[in-house]
């Protein structure tokens, strides 16, 4: 890894696009995600503990744990980093001066072109199969532990519920519409190996995918969306979820319009890095949790 983990925690902005766009799906899960960062913070946060040396104690054991290449933390970084960074060809920099304001994009979006239903599905399903095998990752399971993955999604809460979240809203529902399910599951049936290896994300995350080929990669890819669809068919219902609700709370932080719902799944694409910015926190949280039963 290029960073160890108190600083990718320390980095993490306390404003920008991201943290907007996540704090506008709070109507979807209110007040599960605080935007915490700061390591020390962050173990201040977890804990509640105030005693310096204490807390130093828990911080050194956490980087003990993230570095040891036996665990699976390096791991589960390396694929929350990996899904994000994959369609940055446009630099999100431009929008680093609009922190904290509304932004106008309108313009803007005449310059991205919307991915084709496929590419927008498959990149979906590698997001979902992504937080999957970083889950097992964290736990020391088998990559493969679908099932465990699955009954653990009840359990969800705080920045991993709302990566969950906007995994449905914002790479599902706005980019696909209201049938992103039933879309995806079509979609990936009748996708073939060849088609899937010429996906970008797939091309940066294949290996951390269970599987000997690209055949059988596709067949997990597939069984693993599979599996997650009564979740979130679940949480579409009972949010009573659609893609001009959610764009209508995003519209508190960006100025858009409702009938540029292709465009803004491309821009939110490019602009935003959630997956990371949500997964250095749950890491965060798993090592700092794991520290302080183990000291």
């Amino acid at each position: 890894m290029s960073k160890p983990i108190f600083e990718l925690v320390d980095e993490l902005p306390t404003n920008n696009l991201t943290v907007s766009m996540l704090n506008s799906l709070d109507f979807v899960a209110p007040g599960e995600w605080q935007n915490v960062v700061g390591f020390v913070n962050t173990i201040k946060t977890v804990t509640g503990e105030t005693d310096e040396g204490l807390i130093q104690a828990i911080g050194e054991r956490a980087i003990y744990l993230y570095n040891d290449r036996s665990q699976g933390y390096q791991r589960a970084m390396w694929l929350y980093q990996t899904v994000d960074r994959t369609d940055k060809a446009l630099g999100a920099a431009a929008f680093a001066n609009k922190v904290g304001e509304k932004i106008p994009l309108l313009g803007f979006l005449n310059s991205i072109t919307p991915k084709a239903d496929k590419a927008q599905t498959i990149d979906l399903c590698l997001k979902l199969v992504a937080e999957l095998v970083a889950f097992c990752s964290i736990n020391g399971i088998p990559g493969d532990s679908i099932g465990d993955f699955v009954a653990s999604l009840g359990e969800y809460s705080g920045e991993s519920l709302i990566r969950m979240v906007a995994l449905v809203c914002v790479d599902g529902l706005i980019p696909l519409g209201p049938d992103f399910i039933s879309k995806a599951l079509s979609t990936i049936s009748q996708t073939n190996p060849q088609e899937l290896e010429h996906n970008t994300t797939f091309q940066n995350m294949q290996e951390a995918i269970p599987g000997q080929n690209s055949a059988s990669k596709l067949n997990f890819i597939g069984e693993s969306f599979q599996s997650v669809q009564g979740w979130m068919s679940n949480l579409v219902a009972a949010k009573n979820l659609t893609p001009q609700k959610v764009v209508h709370n995003l519209q508190n932080f960006v100025e858009i319009a409702d009938d540029k719902l292709d465009y803004l799944g491309a821009f939110l694409d490019v602009a935003t890095n959630y997956y990371e910015h949500t997964g250095t926190q749950t890491l965060a949280r798993r090592l700092i949790e794991r520290a302080v039963a183990e000291i």
